[in-house]
């Protein structure tokens, strides 16, 4: 059974991202049957890192100028040791709306930059890299030494090494919006007729009604 069938789900990520953080996280979504967009500042393609060593690219599906937050129905933010993400206003104002909206988000490593940025960390309660741990606790959160840590609409992992726990915890808290995806009214393709039908159907039907006036004349 695919847990997370029909969940639309926006993978934030620029520049420098760490690879697997990103690949392992959207396999597994995907084959709970989410539907996944990448998400970045620009369109094109994008590279991964392996901490610093550069990695595969991977093709951006929408710009933060095509899309918004109410969009999708859970976030995904991928770490990075080189993290250009946190610096577009775009990816700052995209999670703002989805944490004003609850949505659930799962975020790994150095992704509690971009939470930090966006001003979302004070009060929060993030498991994320240990070199991160200051700008946790100086943006006013609380930096836990746990494989995975669950505060409300959050889900947070260390880094890599906990990519099991990680992926685990994001599939419950994300498998939890499901029942507001299934009540969602699906969508009723219209149905028009090609508009250059249009003139040989009322000519049909003038035509039509003309013989039938001259039947009726020629009978008299």
């Amino acid at each position: 059974m695919k847990k997370l069938r029909g969940l639309r789900v926006a993978v934030l990520a620029a520049d420098g991202f760490e690879q697997v953080e990103l690949t392992a996280p959207v396999k597994k979504l995907e084959r709970q049957g989410a539907e996944v967009t990448i998400v970045s500042p620009h369109k094109g393609r994008i590279r991964g890192m392996n901490l610093l060593i550069p990695g595969k690219k991977v093709s951006v599906d929408a710009s933060l100028r095509e899309v918004k937050a109410a969009d999708f129905d859970a976030v995904l933010l991928p770490g990075g040791f080189v993290n250009l993400l946190r610096q577009s206003a775009l990816a700052l104002d995209f999670v703002r709306d989805a944490d004003a909206l609850d949505m659930p988000m799962a975020v790994i490593c150095h992704g509690p930059w971009v939470l930090i940025s966006a001003g979302l960390v004070e009060g929060r309660a993030l498991a994320a890299w240990p070199g991160i741990r200051d700008d946790v606790r100086n943006a006013g959160g609380r930096w836990v030494d746990e494989p995975v840590m669950r505060d409300g609409n959050w889900v947070s992992s260390p880094g890599p090494r906990q990519m099991f726990a990680f992926i685990k915890g994001m599939v419950e808290l994300f498998a939890e919006k499901m029942p507001e995806v299934s009540a969602r009214a699906p969508m009723v393709p219209v149905r028009r007729a090609a508009p250059s039908l249009w003139p040989k159907l009322l000519a049909g039907t003038l035509a039509t009604a003309a013989l039938g006036v001259g039947a009726r004349l020629a009978l008299r």
